[in-house]
């Protein structure tokens, strides 16, 4: 279900989403739960809300650019690139293939667009 549509606006902090445990091979630390909701599309890329509560766990990105709307986290990359302070308003962009660590320590919310 398309939830942004042309003309239109979301309260994106308060579209409700599906939520779901992590693997336990990506679990670092602590219990924590994803969850998500796409709102639609823009010509091939899709635009969507994720939500990720307190907890550590590991990633392999998709191309990614997002703003972060609530909470707080560190992104660590596994190559040894500088790591990411997450906090409300941050702009951010991943490389599809970057293997990351998330160590989330308020509920983090973001808007994203995968390129």
């Amino acid at each position: 279900m398309t939830l942004l549509l042309a003309n239109q606006c979301v309260a994106a902090a308060a579209v409700p989403l599906e939520y779901s445990d992590l693997p336990a091979a990506q679990v670092v630390a602590g219990a924590p739960r994803v969850g998500s909701a796409e709102l639609g599309m823009l010509g091939d890329h899709r635009i969507g809300v994720w939500e990720h509560s307190p907890g550590t766990s590991t990633d392999v990105e998709a191309d990614e650019v997002f703003v972060v709307l609530s909470g707080a986290a560190t992104v660590a990359f596994d190559d040894g690139t500088p790591s990411l302070q997450l906090s409300a308003g941050t702009v951010g962009r991943l490389a599809a293939g970057t293997a990351t660590t998330w160590a989330v320590t308020e509920t983090l919310r973001k808007i994203y667009i995968l390129l």
